[in-house]
């Protein structure tokens, strides 16, 4: 090879190379000044979505580390909630401090397009704030999504009012799935040509009533914490 031609090729190597430094230089400027905005964004929006399921919330607190992962290692256990972690319980209470049940956020890794994140509300069965009778199940208020990326048209479908309406103000211990002759509050209908994203989604709200479950049989050693 002529010297000429390597001169050319290293020059145009230091060229690539300046411009690969530049875009990441450039990149990295970006994402400095824009992942405050959206961490403040997307805690926000969590706001928004356990403001949906429990509108009377207040005040919240959070479980400790401690017990998370314990109710975390029951839903591990059971296959009936393959794929599904409970990422965050927050104890809902009022005005005056009474508690009034939980918020949890909930991811699925089963879905068809991947992660399904959702919030849903879980009221304590006492509107006073009190635990309910020891054979409360509680109230499930309702869910709100905040991670959705299924099939437009047929997945994304879950966003809808009448596949989320199912999980409203119902006292369900467990969902089960159906997709004909569907009879009682606790058979869920599933989305048409959607029964991946279905079966992600009952699983995910299933996992978090039985979190709630343990916390209502729980409530008069921890006061629900």
């Amino acid at each position: 090879m002529s010297e000429k031609k390597k001169g050319g090729l290293i020059h145009d190597a230091v060229i690539l190379f300046i411009i690969t430094i530049i875009a990441a230089l450039a990149l990295g400027f970006v994402y400095e000044i824009t992942k405050d905005p959206i961490a403040k964004a997307e805690v926000q929006a969590k706001i928004d979505a356990y403001k949906a399921v429990f509108p009377e919330m207040e005040k919240t607190e959070e479980i400790s580390a401690q017990k998370l992962e314990r109710l975390n290692g029951i839903i591990a256990a059971d296959s009936a909630y393959e794929g599904v972690t409970i990422d965050e319980i927050l104890a809902v209470k009022d005005n005056y401090g009474l508690p009034l049940g939980w918020v949890m956020t909930v991811t699925s890794t089963k879905g068809y397009g991947g992660k399904i994140t959702l919030t849903m509300g879980v009221s304590n069965g006492n509107s006073s704030g009190e635990a309910g009778s020891s054979g409360s199940r509680g109230m499930l208020r309702g869910v709100e999504f905040l991670s959705l990326s299924e099939t437009p048209g047929l997945g994304m479908n879950a966003k809808e009012e009448k596949f989320k309406s199912q999980f409203r103000d119902a006292e369900v211990q467990q969902y089960s799935l159906k997709k004909r002759n569907i009879a009682g509050t606790t058979e869920i209908d599933a989305i048409s040509s959607a029964t991946i994203t279905t079966t992600a989604v009952t699983r995910s709200v299933n996992a978090g009533l039985r979190a709630a479950q343990e916390m209502l049989s729980n409530w008069n050693d921890n006061n629900g914490d």
